[in-house]
């Protein structure tokens, strides 16, 4: 790891998905530019919205119940506001549940930064994100994931209990990941998930998206000027 430490952000990545044996994903948004996604309100905009006039960091999460996805969200949310717009970049959250969920997930979590649903989904299907898991051994947990399998798929259970409509929020077995486009439709990255302990470091995306900070994520989270 101290060696992998002195990689630049970009050949770490690399580095990476070769040893779990992942290809890199091969992007083409013009497949998806013009399929609707829904916000809080249950009103539809074109994803392409989302990237077409600015730099994005598009995360697809596997459902809102998702014990792994709601702790990544979590630290999602603790990146300031102030940081992305200073960088002239977006943060975007897709769900596939329907859009009645996104306040409540926003509740849990405390994101303050966009969030849309595809609950078809349709994006995640022709962009071709896995809808089964995968675990390899040289496989690196994500960073921002705290709870055990155990313990988390137990505050799922007890958060679709507790949830005002009781439905799993989304397919459980459709994966996520993350793409970094715009201006216009160009992918500047992209990563689709394994499983789901498979995201992407949230630092690592911001500075492959411009953003010259990082977020320590501890309890009380600080900002970091590089």
């Amino acid at each position: 790891m101290a060696d992998d430490a002195k990689l630049p952000i970009t050949r770490q990545i690399e580095k990476e998905s070769r040893e779990s044996g992942a290809p890199p994903a091969d992007v083409h948004l013009q497949a998806v530019e013009d399929c609707c996604i829904y916000d809080r309100h249950g009103m539809s905009i074109p994803f392409k919205s989302l990237y077409q006039d600015r730099k994005s960091i598009i995360i697809f999460v596997r459902n809102f119940l998702c014990y792994s996805c709601k702790e990544y969200v979590d630290d999602l949310s603790k990146i300031p506001k102030e940081v992305l717009e200073g960088a002239e970049v977006s943060l975007v959250v897709i769900g596939q549940s329907a859009h009645h969920h996104i306040v409540p997930f926003c509740s849990q979590t405390g994101y303050p930064h966009d969030i849309y649903v595809d609950p078809q989904r349709i994006i995640y299907q022709k962009l071709g994100m896995k809808r089964e898991e995968k675990f390899t051994i040289s496989a690196q947990a994500s960073p921002h994931v705290k709870s055990g399998v155990f313990m988390g798929q137990l505050k799922s259970i007890w958060r679709a209990m507790t949830s005002p409509a009781f439905d799993f929020q989304g397919d459980l077995h459709q994966q996520g990941g993350a793409i970094i486009a715009g201006p216009g439709s160009q992918v500047h990255f992209s990563h689709f998930d394994m499983n789901r302990l498979d995201h992407m470091p949230i630092n690592w995306l911001l500075q492959l998206a411009g953003v010259q900070h990082i977020v320590n994520f501890s309890e009380k989270a600080k900002v970091i000027h590089v």
